[in-house]
This record gives C-alpha cells, sequence and structure tokens, in this order.
C-alpha cells in the first residue's frame, strides 16, 4: 500500500510511521510533508526511502533540499506543492497536518479520489457536507483517525443509523480536570501543554484542557456519522480507556475499550477495517479498576454549547467556529489572553458572524470555506484587538 502523509513530523504522522516500521513491508511511504522540522522530515525521508518530501514553508526548501541532495527524493516547497502531493494517485492519504491549513490538502486528496485517514478533524468541521459529497461523487473512503471516532465507526460499522438512540463520545478533560473555574482563570499555557494520558502536540493539547478539541470532535461526529446534534453526549472519562459507545433503542449499548495510544486508531484505518497484531498490549478489566464518567461541566468548558450552536446553524458556522478559535489559542499562547476568555473570542466572532446571511448558507466549496476562514480569523483578530471582552 503506497501512502503520502500529510503532516509527517506530527504526533499523528510519526505514530503512523511507526506502523510502517512494524509492517511485514506492505506498507510504504510515497511523500511525506512537513512545516518547519525539516531535521525529523530528512531522517523519515531517508530511513522510509519517500519519493517525495514537501515543506509548505519556501524558506526551508534550501536546507531541505541540501540535506538531501546525495538521494534520489525529489524536494518541494510551498502551499500548492502540498496540495499537488495530496492530489498525486495513491493507495491513501493519511490526513494530519493540524488545523485549518489541513482542510484544503484533505479536500485535495478526495477531489483527487484517494481514500483518505482523517486526523485532520477541521476538514469535517469546516467543509463536512463538501468532503462527503466528493467522496461519494469518487466512491472513496474517509476514515476517521482520532480515536473516538474510529471507535465509532467500529462500534456503527454493522449498525442502521434508525437502531442507534444515542452515542457518547469520551474526553479525558485534560489537563485541568480537577482545577476550579476560578483557579482555571489563572492556568498558563505552559501548564495547559500537559495531559494526563496522550501524547500531542502543544496546540491539540491545549485544545484538550480547554475541550476545544472535543467540541470540534462533536462536530466531526456529527459530519462523519450523519447524527443529529441531539444523538451525540460528551462524557468526561479521565481514565482515557472508553473511547466511545452506541446506545441502541432496545436499550442495549455498545462501548469500545482501548489503551490510549493513537496507533490502534491508525492501522484501522490503514487497512480499512482489516486488524493486525500491531505490538500494542490490552487493556485488562481486571487490572484496571474503577472507571470513572460524568457530564462536563460547562461553565469550565463552555466550547462544548458553543459547539451545538454550530451544528444547529450550519451553513459556514463550523469554519468561522475553528477559525476564531485558531486565533484565540494563539492569543492565549501568546498570553494576550486568560484561558478561559478563549471561549468568548469564539462566542462574539460567532455573533458578529452569523449576522452575514452567507455564513448559514449550506452551499459548501473549496472557496467559500478559505475565504470565511480568513475573515473569521480576521473578525476573532478585531474582537481580540477592541478589547470589549470580559479579562479575567
Amino acid at each position: 500500500m503506497k501512502l503520502t502523509i500529510l503532516g509527517a513530523t506530527g504526533s499523528i504522522g510519526q505514530s503512523t510511521l511507526d506502523l510502517v516500521r512494524r509492517s511485514d513491508g506492505d506498507l510504504r511511504v510515497f511523500a511525506l510533508t512537513c512545516a518547519n522540522n525539516i531535521a525529523q522530515a530528512v531522517a523519515d525521508a531517508r530511513e522510509f526511502r519517500a519519493a517525495h518530501v514537501v515543506t509548505s514553508d519556501p524558506l526551508h526548501y534550501g536546507a531541505l533540499k541540501e540535506a538531501l541532495a546525495d538521494t534520489d527524493i525529489t524536494v518541494h516547497a510551498g502551499a500548492q506543492a502540498i496540495l499537488d502531493i495530496a492530489a498525486y494517485d495513491v493507495d491513501m492519504v493519511v490526513s494530519a497536518i493540524v488545523g485549518a491549513p489541513g482542510v484544503a490538502p484533505s479536500l485535495a486528496a478526495l477531489k483527487a479520489g484517494n481514500d483518505v485517514a482523517l486526523a485532520n478533524k477541521e476538514t469535517m468541521v469546516c467543509a463536512g457536507a463538501l468532503a462527503k459529497r466528493i467522496a461519494a461523487a469518487s466512491g472513496i473512503q474517509i476514515l476517521p483517525v482520532d480515536s473516538e471516532h474510529s471507535a465509532l465507526a467500529q462500534l456503527l460499522k454493522d449498525c442502521a443509523l434508525r437502531d442507534v438512540h444515542h452515542v457518547d463520545i469520551t474526553a479525558s478533560g485534560g489537563a485541568f480536570l480537577n482545577l476550579t473555574l476560578d483557579e482555571m482563570r489563572h492556568v498558563t499555557p505552559e501548564q495547559a501543554a500537559t495531559h494526563p494520558n496522550w501524547d500531542m502536540g502543544q496546540r491539540i493539547t491545549i485544545d484538550s484542557a480547554s475541550l476545544f478539541n472535543k467540541a470540534l470532535e462533536i462536530i466531526e461526529a456529527k459530519e462523519l456519522f450523519d447524527l443529529t446534534p441531539s444523538q451525540i453526549n460528551v462524557v468526561v472519562h479521565p481514565q482515557s480507556i472508553i473511547h466511545a459507545a452506541v446506545h441502541l433503542v432496545d436499550g442495549g449499548s455498545m462501548l469500545h475499550m482501548g489503551l490510549p495510544d493513537m496507533r490502534h486508531a491508525i492501522s484501522y484505518a490503514l487497512r480499512r477495517g482489516e486488524r493486525r497484531d500491531i505490538g500494542l498490549g490490552h487493556a485488562s478489566l481486571i487490572e484496571l479498576g474503577d472507571l470513572n464518567f460524568f457530564a462536563p461541566d460547562v461553565q469550565k468548558y463552555p466550547a462544548i454549547p458553543l459547539a451545538y450552536a454550530v451544528m444547529e446553524q450550519g451553513g459556514h458556522c463550523g469554519a468561522v467556529f475553528n477559525a476564531a478559535k485558531e486565533v484565540a489559542l494563539d492569543a492565549f499562547i501568546a498570553k494576550e489572553i486568560p484561558f478561559l476568555t478563549m471561549s468568548e473570542v469564539v462566542a462574539q466572532t460567532l455573533e458578529i458572524m452569523s449576522r452575514q446571511a452567507e455564513i448559514t448558507n449550506d452551499i459548501l466549496d473549496v472557496k467559500s470555506v478559505l475565504e470565511v476562514n480568513d475573515r473569521a480569523r480576521q473578525t476573532a483578530q478585531r474582537v481580540i484587538a477592541s478589547g470589549a471582552l470580559c479579562i479575567d
């Protein structure tokens, strides 16, 4: 199987490469992309004998080209080069670029007729209807890589949608699970970037602490599985052993459990549902002891109700939500706004932009999604600059 890995130097990309390393040779790397981690990209390109390596930043082209000068690996740079390599004919594209920059490459891969193992949840949040329309027209698959959505895909595989009463997706609660609302007003980016269970990048880990990551996943679940907002619940589960549950209309329920390791979900996607021994352990019911579950405190985690509002409004509201979240996250990392103020930035941006008729228009195309993303980012930046936020 020939793979292109978009975002190869991130945590999902590295886990994917580990699976290639563990395979019996049937998984092969055709192309890798990166942003700024040139040293890792060079090492990976050499180890896995990639045919192409792409950096999204043209400023790194020279360094990348020089580092691979003694190989026959072709080097590319720039946003268009990312789109071009995503559209190259392979068996599967792993879409693991973080945030809004990963949306257009995901759509380019789908439009070119490639199956996509999707870790970039923003693709479904910002352009879910469009992605599904492209995939349906080409007869290709969008295979979820998020642990929760992989779990739902496995649980729902043999279920008729009419038999599903509701689903639960779990959230660890992140770094601040046991803090009070008042304590959360004063947390730092450094504190937010530490996760108790998962090994992820800085931005995703902070999103986990605010549950913005889970808010994106609620929207993604709706799009991937054609669920209604009322069918999707978030359950805080600190141990991160149960990844999702499906509750059926007859009163029965099915749960998916596993150790917190993304390689299970990635392998399931790469193999299109075929199961392989990838050397991971199992979650022992006897050794686990108590597992805890409770509803999220929406005062501590206002991102959750915002996600439901976005789903009800539809149209381009997902793109607005994500863009505002990314701007707010940048501002928090730069220590320009407090942790809890991120949700207020998103709420105000949604309120401002929802007054524009085209935002709730359900006709999406790549151009309109990218334009809304840019306008929402500008709006969120103005919200922050205005000083009209409640700064705790």
